[in-house]
């Protein structure tokens, strides 16, 4: 199934590459045997001109799909200007993304970072100085409640409250301060709550985990936890926002508010890392000059990208795409399970497939994906995650579902 173009003769075989990739690469991940070097909307090809379905979508960094015209003009008309200024100085393109990205959200103040990491270790450091600040928590005693089977990044300090332990092992001694309970146990988080929490740090919807959905009310309920509390909710949007659910922020579904976002992966539209921690003045008010900051965060670049995503959301158009067809994913991907799959689960155009006992292991169904033109990759052993594009066809996500199917049905 596998759709071949020409093959490019100037080109190593892709071998030559997995091989220096082995060499000469730390071998933190485990990618599939796939060499790509071209991408367009929702199709990648590799260096042997064979294209494929990309239903990964960069785990939600291209959810407006491979090198979007919009924010490729962004990107190109930004490099023949200025890319990068330091925050010693101001530029043309700062204060303007802050704005758009600030009333896009709903919010009242933006702090922009790079990675999805950066910005949740932002928002944990705003946390505990706003608890120092404003709440009066004794120094050095602030604490977050956190939900387990978290991915937040893989950071020191976030790892140090993740509960994989291949994140963890060998990575000790850890940071203190941060409190574990159970994932969608409302009951469970209410008695976790201290006179010194700070804040409670959630993905509305979990992806490493497999695309764990708690329902609306327990969201609900987490809310009224830290209002009764009087702590700092912080939504973790990475993967779920910026349209991917089939509205803007997934907590916007459970009609939630949180005090604090982090944003980040699609927030650079799949040209270049952008993130942004979010939210009210309240918060993000309580840093001063020198007491936090990044060389590359909010470059004109980033800005100028980041500008653009937001203006592709700003229409609902995306937000549209991914309900409707989310909806056509999730019914036919219903009709796989007892059909090699055991359960789906997930929103929008994101969703977790768990392989049925005794099928194919995760790596072997994303290996034979790929074989038949279908990019994905596992999770956790037995659970296909899927992410494709929002601007994906319908006849396209059709042919991915085809595809999954005679994979599983085997």
């Amino acid at each position: 199934m596998t759709m071949t173009a020409e093959p490019r003769s100037n080109m190593h075989p892709a071998s030559d590459f997995v091989q220096l990739d082995e060499q000469w690469s730390a071998h933190n991940y485990h990618p599939l045997p796939v060499v790509l070097s071209h991408g367009e909307g929702a199709w990648v090809t590799d260096v042997a001109g064979n294209r494929y379905l990309d239903f990964l979508a960069g785990y939600s960094a291209l959810n407006f799909g491979h090198r979007h015209p919009a924010l490729v003009a962004a990107a190109t008309e930004q490099l023949n200007r200025i890319t990068l200024t330091s925050r010693a100085f101001h530029h043309d393109q700062f204060g303007p993304f802050c704005q758009e990205l600030a009333e896009l959200t709903g919010t009242e103040m933006v702090l922009p970072m790079n990675s999805g990491a950066e910005a949740v270790e932002s928002a944990i450091k705003l946390a505990r100085k706003w608890a120092y600040r404003v709440k009066g928590v004794p120094d050095g005693a602030a604490e977050i409640v956190v939900a387990g089977e978290n991915f937040h990044g893989r950071t020191t300090t976030i790892v140090s409250f993740s509960t994989d332990e291949s994140a963890r092992a060998d990575f000790g001694p850890f940071t203190p301060g941060f409190r574990v309970v159970e994932h969608g146990n409302a009951e469970a988080l209410r008695q976790a709550i201290t006179p010194n929490t700070a804040a409670v740090l959630l993905e509305p919807i979990q992806g490493e985990a497999g695309v764990l959905v708690p329902t609306d009310e327990y969201l609900r309920t987490v809310r009224e936890i830290c209002d009764q509390a009087g702590v700092l909710l912080i939504a973790d949007e990475i993967q779920s926002g910026l349209a991917r659910t089939g509205e803007l922020l997934a907590l916007d579904h459970a009609g939630v508010r949180a005090d604090v976002y982090t944003l980040g992966k699609a927030l650079g539209g799949g040209i270049l890392p952008v993130s942004a921690v979010v939210g009210s003045r309240a918060v993000l008010g309580v840093l001063r000059p020198g007491e936090h900051g990044s060389t590359f965060g909010g470059n004109p670049l980033a800005c100028a990208v980041g500008r653009a995503v937001v203006r592709l959301l700003s229409t609902g158009e995306f937000q549209q795409r991914s309900a409707r067809l989310g909806a056509r994913l999730h019914e036919r991907l219903g009709e796989l399970v007892g059909n090699g799959a055991s359960e789906v689960r997930g929103r929008g155009l994101w969703a977790g497939v768990d392989i049925a006992p005794g099928g194919l292991t995760g790596r072997a169904a994303s290996e034979r994906l790929a074989e038949n033109g279908v990019l994905c990759k596992e999770t956790h052993g037995s659970t296909l995650r899927l992410a494709p594009p929002l601007m994906i066809s319908e006849a396209d996500l059709d042919r991915g579902v085809d595809a999954l199917g005679e994979v599983l049905a085997r």
